[in-house]
């Protein structure tokens, strides 16, 4: 589906145009054609590689979909994926293909109902940075992906923190470990759109720059400050995560010792009743105070005695 198709020059908007139109603007000089899709059919990617002579291979990551964060040079344009984070109840993850060269820049947004309608009203009130050309627009569309990690990364962080203030409480272990884990698998999520495209964006901010990004350089650099910001957070958080799954696995060991203690303390006071009562009920007919009056209460007295005295030492022990 088209989202907007419109010419720029000198930073200014000229007009919307009809896509039968783009070859016509893109011949004018100092001007660029913006168009945006949204989950664009074959036929409209087919149009749009017609009018803007897309290299194929570019064309191909695009229709297919599901691509590693990539930023990649065909010639004198530029093709980059951008994963589209949105948190909800879990993160989803969207796409953001962008193919821009001097005088075009077309994004294609697959899986995604976030809009970046704001990212072309902020351009457009802004024509001394629009006037850079396509490049700028290709920063100011990757910029607002990359602000929409800082909420995500502040949510995990927040979910972190709420297991850990019940990190030491045994009734929460288990579903503290189930929650851990299912915050590990967010954390990859957001680990796998930031870590690749952060790469991909150093290579806009230094060294040999790609023609289409040679007057936006410092705008990169911005965007890659802001990657690697979160790229930090996200290992702080996964080491934490860890540290907090090693606690969580060294409490139920703790635990289970308790309760192996327990057991084998009333094991040892019961052993020695057993032990008593099973030497004083040998059936033999010669035996020490067999006939003696006094000889029940005394052997019961014997074992509750000594059952009570190591009652008593576990206790003091702390086993019991």
């Amino acid at each position: 589906m088209l989202i907007n198709c419109a010419s720029y020059q000198n930073g200014k908007k000229i007009s919307d145009i009809e896509i039968e139109h783009i070859s016509d603007h893109i011949a004018a000089k100092d001007s660029f054609v913006w168009v945006a899709l949204l989950d664009p059919t074959v036929d409209e990617i087919a149009k749009m590689k017609e009018e803007f002579d897309l290299h194929p291979l570019a064309v191909e990551d695009a229709l297919l979909g599901h691509q590693r964060p990539k930023i990649e040079e065909y010639g004198n344009s530029l093709f980059a994926v951008i994963q589209v984070l949105k948190y909800d109840e879990d993160i989803s993850v969207g796409e953001l293909d962008i193919f821009a060269a001097s005088d075009y820049v077309l994004s294609v947004r697959n899986r995604s109902d976030v809009t970046f309608l704001g990212v072309r009203e902020r351009c457009e009130q802004e024509p001394e940075l629009l006037s850079q050309g396509s490049g700028f627009v290709l920063y100011a569309l990757i910029d607002a992906v990359v602000d929409r990690y800082f909420p995500i990364v502040e949510r995990l962080e927040l979910e972190l923190e709420d297991v850990e203030e019940t990190l030491f409480d045994g009734r929460h272990t288990k579903s503290n470990i189930e929650r851990l884990f299912e915050l590990k698998r967010k954390v990859m999520v957001v680990k796998h759109a930031v870590s690749p495209l952060m790469e991909a964006v150093g290579k806009l901010s230094s060294g040999r720059v790609p023609p289409v990004c040679a007057n936006s350089t410092e705008y990169f650099r911005d965007i890659l400050d802001h990657l690697t910001r979160i790229n930090s957070v996200i290992e702080s958080i996964r080491d934490a995560i860890g540290t907090a799954i090693q606690v969580s696995l060294s409490a139920i060991a703790l635990e289970q010792n308790t309760i192996q203690k327990r057991l084998a303390s009333w094991a040892a006071i019961f052993g020695v009743a057993t032990a008593f009562a099973g030497i004083w009920g040998m059936n033999f007919e010669q035996m020490p105070e067999l006939k003696w009056d006094l000889g029940y209460p005394v052997a019961v007295g014997i074992i509750v005695f000594a059952c009570s005295f190591l009652y008593w030492r576990f206790k003091r022990s702390g086993w019991l």
